[in-house]
């Protein structure tokens, strides 16, 4: 049974954590400013501006500081400084069931996908594959600003999940499928792969997205996906953008979605502005979403918070 966070309200204290890679010291304290400014008080976590190489210090640090954040009763909301590498790294260290009783929204992608998969699977966590620290920041299109908000600020369903005007969402695959959305970035799904934290999509509506990977790297994932079962398990496929992806041996994205989803037969929609892109949905991973492959509409039956 899913459990949900409660909504965030302006005032609110949203706890900042490094799980993955490092980001450095201004970059955080600049993007911290401006969600002071947006009128948010701020709890940051003891190890947020650690470093060892590629990591943002050891990883029962970082799970350290995220517990932190959940058995803080200050803190309404999580948000991941960026994803990187190494998010995996915590997962064995967090206590899933005290998250349950404990149910506070998390957001992320890229990397963060992974936790954002194992809070659903081991916790019943409705988490949102959205925006992190690193977005909070004036270019960031209003767009993106108002799917996070209207997420993690509204448990009014159902709800439409469109993109920005004039990107229009494809219906690729005609029918409709229904299911809790789960999923994410490519290669965070594929390293899960053969885990205890490996990617569950049964009944489920399977998100897509990737970035700065050729096409014939992106083919090879997605075919170890689809003989790890995943495409067979679930109801329906939700592809995202691949940004900067380029083509490889005459094949586009497109042709990869025509020539390896299009033939699995489940109803699908694509071009969702999700992930690394401009722009970006929001979308609760473990909340159910109705979609249609006919017309490419999105309906969000379930929300991301509680009232």
């Amino acid at each position: 049974m899913a459990v949900r966070g409660p909504a965030l309200q302006q005032g609110d204290t949203i706890g900042v954590v490094t799980l993955g890679s490092p980001l450095a010291r201004d970059i955080i304290d600049e993007r911290v400013r401006y969600l002071q400014a947006m009128g948010f008080q701020v709890a940051i976590g003891r190890h947020v501006y650690d470093q060892n190489g590629y990591l943002a210090g050891s990883d029962t640090d970082r799970a350290t500081d995220l517990m932190g954040m959940f058995a803080d009763p200050r803190v309404k909301m999580i948000l991941p400084v960026r994803g990187g590498v190494g998010v995996e790294g915590i997962l064995p260290y967090l206590d899933y069931a005290m998250i349950a009783s404990n149910p506070k929204l998390l957001s992320g992608y890229s990397d963060i996908t992974v936790l954002l998969n194992a809070l659903y699977q081991f916790s019943g966590l409705v988490a949102l594959h959205s925006l992190m620290l690193i977005d909070f920041r004036p270019e960031t299109p209003a767009y993106n600003f108002g799917q996070f908000f209207t997420a993690a600020s509204s448990a009014a369903v159902p709800r439409a999940i469109s993109n920005p005007p004039g990107m229009p969402l494809a219906g690729k695959v005609p029918g409709q499928a229904e299911g809790p959305v789960v999923g994410g970035n490519v290669t965070s799904l594929v390293g899960s792969l053969g885990t205890p934290f490996e990617l569950d999509t049964s009944g489920a509506i399977l998100l897509l997205e990737e970035t700065h990977e050729p096409i014939n790297r992106v083919y090879r994932s997605l075919e170890q996906l689809k003989l790890a079962g995943k495409f067979e398990d679930c109801a329906g496929i939700l592809v995202g953008q691949c940004t900067h992806c380029p083509d490889a041996y005459g094949k586009s994205y497109e042709n990869l979605i025509d020539e390896f989803l299009v033939p699995l037969g489940k109803p699908l929609v694509s071009e969702l502005a999700s992930g690394h892109g401009v722009y970006k949905a929001a979308i609760p991973i473990g909340s159910r979403l109705r979609i249609d492959g006919g017309t490419g509409e999105l309906e969000l039956l379930e929300p991301a918070v509680r009232p």
